[in-house]
């Protein structure tokens, strides 16, 4: 059963000849200049704007996951950029959880690591760069001609590239 709520008032009526009836009597109006209002529940309201509000929030972060890109500058830029310019390659793949670890301690500054992405995990590597440079693990870095294999933390490769934090 319908329920009918006077627009002016907020009473509620059983029926449309009830709420006409009140709105004559009571309000002076007439059915055609107020017709009864249906009113959306409040919860409803709430959880309509609680789904948007988290499905917005869950895209940003899914973008931003999938682009591999802060929104931000990266706090370590200046660094990323130095391993650049001296020529530190970090190879990896896009299953390696390790590699993900590695990306993880640069933040948004990844972007200006030179990075090869190898291809999957269990095969040997599918790109001609990472067959060449004789990559057998991920992740490794090679630096000044040398490999070293695994996560690297930062002070060892500002170390290792003479590159300062």
């Amino acid at each position: 059963m319908e329920k009918l709520y006077c627009g002016v008032c907020g009473k509620k009526f059983k029926n449309s000849e009830a709420l006409s009836q009140h709105n004559n009597s009571i309000h002076g109006l007439t059915v055609a200049a107020h017709e009864p209002k249906r009113r959306l529940a409040t919860g409803k309201i709430v959880t309509i704007l609680s789904i948007v509000l988290i499905v917005a929030i869950a895209g940003y972060f899914s973008i931003s996951s999938i682009t591999g890109r802060a929104t931000e500058p990266g706090v370590y830029d200046e660094f990323a950029k130095c391993l650049a310019d001296k020529g530190a390659v970090f190879y990896g793949s896009f299953q390696c959880s390790h590699c993900k670890t590695q990306k993880d301690l640069f933040g948004g500054s990844i972007e200006y690591v030179n990075y090869v992405e190898c291809g999957p995990l269990g095969a040997p590597p599918t790109n001609k760069e990472c067959v060449e440079a004789g990559i057998r693990a991920y992740p490794t870095w090679v630096i000044n001609n040398i490999e070293y294999t695994g996560v690297q933390d930062l002070d060892k490769l500002s170390e290792l590239a003479n590159c300062p934090l």
